[in-house]
């Protein structure tokens, strides 16, 4: 990269740079857009003009039920496909270089209650450095981040060797269709990069996040002679107990370098419970919705099999569950754990293009969430990193948003890993 340091380094961050209300209006264009996982269609109409602007070979295609019907385990039941495309633009190379493909998903989580922002969750609303609305940061954002990086190439007359695709793709927030698809579809590149927000740190591992149904049976009983009934909810205590103490127990025997400075690093979560039908009644029933964490080296079916034994273990100990057992269901999408080695070449190249936009060495983590990347990395055969501008704190929260600063930082990192990963075929000084 020592010719690039010289030649164009320089001349690549004044260009993107120069680009930053361009970046800004584009953001701004994504984001007003709702596009709430399973209605994606109308964002991607915009992703398609801006790639078909730029010069791009575009894609555009829905994934369908038959080809994902094998992986359910991995990307969950989808209520529908339809007006769900994914748009995959490709920039070819002039040969004898490496390939790379830059990812981003265009599905949101819902924006919540309104009245709980500050700002217009679709406003796009500018105030100092930050860009306001869902999206912003998780992870419209991480699009522009390509986009942008690939303009300032194109205006300095810069063009690479090997092929650069961007794929911007949906489901990411319910198992990841997009991403399987893509991979499914036959793409494949000797290196990918997720732009999720990762505060510009070198994200090269991903933990695992499963989620599962808890069915716990009672029996019914009016409330004026309740010990006559069986409470579901009071059978479920001790599951739950047992739950924080299978997480209590991970957390101080499982070790990982990326992970050990992570206080929770496989985290145990009661999100949904719900019990009973009317105050005065003993409830006969409790559904609870559990999500559990894993780091890189675990496997998902050896975990469902220790979270069946520790339910089984707390109802052996209680007469009504030994008789009338808690129903375990693992459903939705189940991301396993995923990690790229160091010394990886995708590594090392994210980290020497980091420090020659800040002048810096990025850190580098591991994340306790799931994503995309395990896809890429599982399916496709590809080693897959993530790094992006944006805190992953704020992205599902009110007034979510991401600073332009680092956006153009970003920007800045992905046009170096391209001139480095792929080859640069001509320069201007």
């Amino acid at each position: 990269m020592g010719d690039l340091e010289t030649g164009t380094a320089r001349s690549i961050s004044h260009a993107i740079e120069a680009r930053r209300e361009s970046a800004v209006k584009l953001l701004q264009k994504l984001v007003r857009v709702p596009s709430v996982t399973g209605e994606e269609g109308a964002v991607q109409e915009i992703v398609e003009a801006a790639f078909r602007e730029r010069g791009l070979d575009v894609d555009r295609w829905e994934a369908t039920r038959e080809e994902i019907s094998p992986y359910l385990d991995h990307v969950g039941e989808q209520e529908t496909f339809e007006d769900r495309p994914n748009v995959a633009g490709v920039r070819t190379g002039i040969g004898d270089g490496r390939s790379i493909l830059l990812n981003a998903h265009m599905d949101t989580v819902a924006p919540g209650d309104s009245a709980t922002w500050t700002r217009g969750p679709f406003s796009g609303e500018i105030e100092g450095d930050l860009l306001y609305g869902r999206g912003s940061c998780d992870m419209k954002g991480g699009l522009v981040t390509h986009l942008i990086a690939l303009d300032a190439l194109s205006d300095l007359g810069i063009r690479l060797r090997g092929d650069v695709t961007v794929a911007a793709t949906v489901g990411e927030e319910s198992g990841g269709l997009g991403a399987l698809s893509t991979v499914l579809r036959g793409y494949r590149v000797d290196a990918a990069l997720i732009t999720e927000p990762t505060r510009l740190r070198l994200v090269p591992a991903q933990g695992g996040s499963l989620v599962f149904r808890l069915t716990v049976t009672g029996r019914s009983a009016h409330a004026a002679v309740r010990d006559e009934g069986v409470s579901a909810l009071e059978k479920f205590i001790p599951i739950f107990e047992a739950l924080r103490t299978l997480e209590r127990e991970r957390n101080a025997t499982l070790s990982h370098p990326l992970y050990d400075g992570i206080s929770n690093k496989v985290p145990i979560n009661v999100g949904v419970a719900r019990a009973g039908n009317w105050a005065s009644t003993v409830p006969e029933s409790l559904v609870a919705e559990v999500r559990v964490g894993l780091i890189p080296g675990e496997e998902v079916e050896t975990f469902w099999e220790l979270v069946a034994e520790r339910i089984a273990s707390v109802a052996a100990r209680d007469p009504w569950l030994r008789e009338h057992p808690p129903g375990i269901q693992w459903f939705g999408g189940q991301f396993a754990p995923a990690e790229v080695p160091s010394g990886a070449p995708i590594r090392e190249a994210i980290m020497r293009a980091h420090e020659m936009a800040t002048g810096e060495q990025p850190a580098v983590e591991g994340v306790p969430y799931g994503a995309d990347m395990r896809l890429f990395i599982r399916f496709g055969g590809m080693p897959c990193v993530m790094y992006g501008a944006g805190d992953v704190r704020v992205a599902h929260a009110p007034d979510e948003h991401i600073s332009v600063t680092d956006l153009l930082t970003a920007a800045k990192t992905v046009a170096f890993l391209l001139a480095d990963w792929c080859g640069v075929a001509r320069e201007v000084v």
